[in-house]
């Protein structure tokens, strides 16, 4: 006997919808418990829905009939070969959000500013792999080798003209794909006044460089048309609160890099005379100037400011560190570190999670 197909009425779509958001009600414990699977979330009944349209406006207005195929999953990101990116699934809901926010201190992306932004730059990967653009020889003399190895962590020259500014913290610095993301972001724009604002700068050649490449792939058809998703949330079977303590462990990472980093920028690894104090032994005797002045600057409780400064100093120990200069300047040096270090660390300060 052949099966009937039946067609789901505005009722029994509201029921299943329900059904399947029930866990909005949910406290954050019982959350961080569900399996990614089980949100049951989707772009086209979410938010994003209008913010992902509004990019292919913004494209189309451009002349560029591509349009990147998006889908939920734990992070941003945009996979090598493939002509779309990913979505961090927290901005489908706005109970996820705020669970984000309640965790991480902030939600990427979190305003219609910011989202746009980060899609733009998205979309900038998605039409360099779409149309191989990296391949051209244009595209390396310009922005470099896409060969290179993506770094953990970059030094950043925030006086430089040679390249955009757009997501902030020097991104395009990063990588020359970031470089071509950033760049094509600030060309995309609606309204954009690279033109005028970026004249005088070397970066200025990018912009230009991006212009003739749009020209170039203006209403054609892309030659990488695949519509792969990789770890889409729907197949993804981790719970939340494995997410999160993945992602606070990487975050923690990042932030002892970054001490170490502002460490080595203050202090020195060689001995440079007999007598040279330890960087720890300043620290220690400098420890209550230090923490009464980043308390007045930052406005944070004395005793983080405290634990904060223990770790640098433990970390100055294990780096054999010792003090470059006179004394004078490094106190004021390791002043503005704590201060750098706190603020980064006080941010990202997070609830444990028991489960």
């Amino acid at each position: 006997m052949p099966s009937v197909r039946r067609t789901a009425t505005p009722a029994s779509r509201t029921r299943r919808a329900r059904r399947t958001l029930a866990w909005t009600r949910l406290s954050d414990e019982e959350l961080l418990s569900l399996r990614f699977c089980d949100l049951g979330l989707d772009i086209e009944r979410s938010a994003l829905r209008k913010h992902v349209q509004r990019l292919y406006r913004e494209l189309e207005n451009r002349g560029i009939t591509f349009k990147p195929h998006v889908w939920l999953s734990e992070e941003w990101f945009s996979p090598d070969g493939v002509p779309g990116f990913a979505v961090p699934f927290y901005l489908a809901h706005p109970r996820l959000e705020r669970l984000e926010r309640r965790i991480m201190r902030e939600v990427e992306g979190g305003n219609s500013r910011w989202l746009m932004r980060i899609l733009r730059h998205e979309a900038g990967h998605a039409l360099d792999t779409a149309y191989r653009l990296r391949r051209r020889k244009c595209w390396r003399e310009v922005f470099g080798p896409a060969s290179l190895p993506y770094p953990d962590r970059y030094r950043a020259r925030p006086g430089s003209r040679r390249y955009v500014h757009h997501l902030g913290d020097w991104y395009a610095q990063a990588h020359p794909t970031e470089d071509f993301a950033e760049t094509f972001a600030v060309w995309l724009k609606p309204k954009s006044d690279w033109r005028t604002s970026y004249a005088e700068w070397p970066a200025y050649h990018k912009l230009r460089l991006v212009d003739e490449l749009m020209a170039s792939v203006r209403n054609r058809p892309p030659p990488v048309r695949n519509r792969i998703r990789i770890e889409p949330l729907e197949t993804n079977t981790r719970t939340l609160a494995q997410h999160y303590r993945r992602k606070l462990a990487r975050y923690r990472h990042y932030r002892l890099g970054l001490a170490d980093d502002l460490l080595r920028k203050v202090f020195s690894t060689e001995r440079t005379r007999a007598n040279a104090m330890r960087a720890s032994t300043l620290l220690r005797a400098a420890k209550t100037p230090l923490v009464n002045a980043v308390v007045r600057e930052l406005g944070i409780e004395r005793y983080s400011v405290y634990q904060i400064l223990r770790m640098l100093i433990e970390r100055s120990d294990t780096l054999k560190l010792y003090v470059r200069g006179t004394v004078r300047d490094a106190r004021r040096h390791a002043r503005w570190m704590l201060a750098r270090v706190a603020r980064v660390y006080t941010q990202g300060e997070t609830p444990q999670l028991h489960l």
